[in-house]
């Protein structure tokens, strides 16, 4: 195995999305997909949309994730995600759902609904699935009695748990691409040409310092997301306790842990304040990204 240095995380959404979804990509984001669908991919279109810094700052349903359509009838969605909000399975649903009721217009037969594919890949173990042991989980609706008997193939799901991919031994181009995903600065002599192709593209596109600042912002994001949670539980339980003996520790709970979000994003938005600070950017910029008053980024 042969080590490069200084790539990219692709595991950033931003950095996932540079690379899959952009035009000129096509090639790279079909053979990916072909591995997790095992559909027969002859052509495929990337919805382009730019992204902003503004984006990076952002959290809003889907605004990071890849729209694709496959063989000009097949809507596919894909998201990369590193924060486990506990929410996955109504995320995905919705994500399908917004496909499924836009791929036709208003009074069109509804035998014109195209299918519809979401692809979630987490960096983390989801807790519904833990007692499955391969890394990746197909979804369907199914009869309950007769769980061979799919209702429709309109609707189907991919799960892929970037954590159980060391436990499979048996090798496969998908397991080759999760590995690159994990972790693209080790080259693998089971890797195919597109994968090959797209450790030369993330190659360029870590040498590209704009391209770098913004993975950077979304890293930071990412991690204030994190020690949002983390603080806004601790303290939240901390709250809860104290006020749990006079209000009730549900309510305690409850009250504590909405009071240690809010401080954990007040102290996210100054920390990124700052840093727009320091880059010299105008005052109603950063106000408008972080919600902050005037008074308070300028005492910063």
């Amino acid at each position: 195995m042969l080590l490069i240095e200084n790539l990219l995380d692709i595991k950033n959404d931003y950095v996932f999305k540079r690379l899959f979804g952009h035009v000129g990509n096509e090639d790279i984001t079909k053979d990916l997909l072909k591995s997790i669908t095992n559909e027969k991919i002859t052509e495929i279109e990337l919805d382009c949309n730019t992204i902003t810094e503004k984006d990076m700052f952002d959290d809003k349903v889907g605004i990071l994730d890849i729209k694709a359509k496959l063989n000009g009838n097949i809507n596919c969605d894909i998201e990369m995600q590193v924060v486990d909000r506990k929410n996955v399975e109504k995320r995905i649903l919705f994500y399908w759902s917004k496909m499924y009721s836009g791929s036709i217009k208003q009074g069109i037969d509804y035998s014109e609904l195209k299918k519809g594919i979401v692809v979630l890949i987490v960096d983390y173990n989801l807790e519904k699935l833990k007692n499955i042991s391969k890394f990746m989980t197909k979804w369907n609706i199914r009869e309950e009695e007769s769980p061979k008997i799919i209702l429709t193939d309109d609707l189907e799901f991919y799960i892929i748990e970037l954590e159980k991919v060391k436990k499979m031994k048996e090798d496969s181009i998908l397991k080759s691409w999760l590995e690159f995903i994990k972790n693209p600065k080790v080259v693998s002599s089971m890797e195919n040409n597109e994968i090959k192709k797209a450790r030369e593209e993330l190659m360029k596109i870590s040498k590209d310092e704009h391209e770098r600042y913004l993975a950077e912002l979304r890293q930071k994001y990412i991690m204030d997301q994190k020690a949002i949670q983390d603080f806004g539980y601790d303290k939240g339980i901390k709250k809860g306790l104290e006020q749990g003996l006079e209000q009730g520790l549900a309510e305690g709970i409850e009250q504590g842990l909405a009071q240690g979000l809010a401080e954990g994003e007040k102290k996210k938005a100054k920390e990124i304040a700052k840093k727009m600070k320091i880059k010299n950017k105008q005052i109603e910029e950063i106000m408008d990204l972080t919600g902050l008053s005037k008074e308070e980024i300028e005492s910063l």
